[in-house]
């Protein structure tokens, strides 16, 4: 009778098998596509405790056992005051999964909870910060954030509607303010369902929405859930809706914009008609 695997090890072998062409291969395939990890470099896995960034830790774990490529990594929990119930349930699972993070605390949330104006911009700026700081202190080279292809998508349609600009989520990206430290996103190419039929095969419970704004005002109005449903409304009546809005992100036409941005400078089509 063979070994009874592990509580790990069925998370683990759910990814490579059951859901290998999913999870496993969109997550090779980023990563050859986009060059998000080579030989020699030290990544800062940004673990929040939810679904995404805890599959992702999941993923570059098993990297780790089978790629040619030799790279190192460490698994960063910032607290930016979790409430205990949240910080424990991370915990938990970090344990139940055979993470090996490094938790580290700061006041996020106590700043931000003054703010009235654009609140969600500062948090989302200072927690990327920290983690940017505690990844340079661990020797690391770059952060990997759980965004996964629906964040793309999302974020491409909220520039528009609501930012009056074509803007979208790059898989990887240097960092403006920590010299030499980049920015990669590993799960660019996995779909959010595929995640959430993982976390549910696997019978795991990990931490939602923990934002202070969001637990004290139950009606938080949130445009990305607008953009959701949106998605799925459109998606009734043409299936390949979401598909063919990332790769319109690959096929950009630059000679059809009136006016575009690149590394700050401003471009008009009459300079060059």
């Amino acid at each position: 009778m063979g070994r009874v695997l592990q509580p790990h090890e069925l998370v683990e072998r759910s990814i490579v098998k059951k859901y290998r062409k999913e999870l496993w291969n969109p997550f090779i395939v980023a990563l050859k596509e986009y060059q998000l990890i080579n030989a020699g470099d030290k990544v800062g896995v940004c673990i929040s405790g939810g679904k995404d960034s805890m599959l992702m830790a999941k993923l570059i774990q098993q990297l780790q056992k089978v790629s040619d490529v030799p790279f190192e990594a460490e698994y960063i929990v910032m607290n930016p005051g979790y409430n205990a119930e949240n910080k424990q349930r991370i915990l938990d699972n970090a344990e139940l999964l055979h993470i090996p993070i490094k938790l580290f605390e700061t006041d996020i949330f106590s700043v931000t909870d003054k703010i009235c104006k654009s609140p969600c911009y500062l948090c989302a700026r200072m927690r990327r910060g920290h983690l940017y700081q505690k990844a340079r202190e661990l020797g690391c080279n770059k952060i990997a954030l759980g965004h996964h292809f629906n964040d793309v998508i999302e974020t491409l349609l909220l520039s528009i509607f609501y930012g009056a600009q074509l803007q979208s989520m790059p898989p990887k990206l240097h960092s403006t303010n920590f010299e030499g430290m980049e920015l990669i996103r590993p799960l660019y190419r996995i779909h959010e369902n595929a995640i959430i039929a993982w976390k549910n095969y696997n019978h795991l419970e990990f931490i939602q929405c923990a934002c202070r704004l969001t637990e004290k005002n139950s009606m938080h109005d949130s445009k990305r859930a607008e953009i959701k449903q949106l998605i799925q409304t459109l998606k009734q009546h043409n299936p390949n809706i979401e598909k063919n809005i990332f790769n319109s992100v690959h096929t950009v036409s630059l000679d059809t914009f009136v006016r575009y941005k690149s590394k700050g400078n401003e471009y008009s089509f009459l300079d060059t008609y």
